[in-house]
């Protein structure tokens, strides 16, 4: 499923952007149809425009009937009736999703062979000192078994120690989850950390849901800006 949202504080009608020789929405969609992982890979959106879009190029769309906080919110009205079991969410921004990816994301729930995996999501390695201080880029810290510990657009950990070499880890808009627990979490409240940062999956951490953190290799340039447009034109053209 890929949430896709016309308006944006950052960043309005992003979705719609020319990236290339579509738009990122259409990227988004096309690549991950083409990793052929998927039973089905619908766009979930709140807008006639992105709806047309997908659909009058060939694709699976549909309309949300109700306003949603957040994408998880978005998928959860869509698969309400569907016959399924792993549901993943690829965030309309993500527009160079890769298989290999996803494959380690799903991995997770094919390997847990006592179902305690609820939630797992993707993250990679910054680098980028000027990133790390961004608050446009999500930052999480995990334990020692890959779960998350806590989400922020702060700087986390804080690198006290000079001397110690900290790795810091970006969060990408890539979630799986068994279909109960998305239905749980469509009936959670928002809890105070996620309205604050404006971090969809503090919810689960706030009510106190494991979240699976898989590390993965780049996944390319998430559009939250104009700048982030520019420079995915640029990896776009390499």
């Amino acid at each position: 499923m890929i949430p896709a949202r016309y308006a944006s504080t950052r960043f309005p009608a992003k979705l719609m952007q020319m990236l290339g020789n579509k738009t990122v929405i259409r990227h988004t969609y096309d690549n991950t149809l083409k990793t052929g992982l998927f039973q089905q890979v619908i766009v979930v959106t709140d807008s006639q425009v992105i709806f047309d879009e997908i659909k009058n190029h060939g694709g699976e769309v549909m309309m949300s009937l109700k306003t949603h906080e957040s994408g998880s919110d978005r998928i959860a009205e869509a698969v309400e009736n569907l016959d399924t079991d792993i549901v993943v969410n690829v965030q309309g921004d993500e527009p160079f999703v890769q298989k290999n990816s996803l494959e380690k994301l799903l991995a997770v729930f094919k390997n847990d062979v006592q179902g305690q995996v609820q939630v797992a999501s993707l993250m990679q390695i910054m680098m980028d000192k000027k990133n790390i201080a961004d608050p446009n880029f999500v930052k999480v810290a995990v334990d020692l078994q890959m779960n998350a510990l806590f989400f922020s657009r702060s700087m986390i950990p804080y690198p006290r120690d000079q001397s110690l070499s900290i790795p810091y880890y970006e969060h990408i808009g890539v979630y799986a989850f068994r279909k109960q627990a998305l239905m749980h979490f469509t009936n959670l409240p928002i809890s105070p950390l996620e309205q604050a940062e404006k971090i969809e999956c503090l919810r689960y951490l706030e009510h106190g849901i494991p979240l699976k953190m898989v590390l993965t290799d780049y996944m390319g340039i998430e559009i939250d800006t104009p700048d982030d447009l520019n420079k995915a034109l640029k990896f776009l053209n390499k």
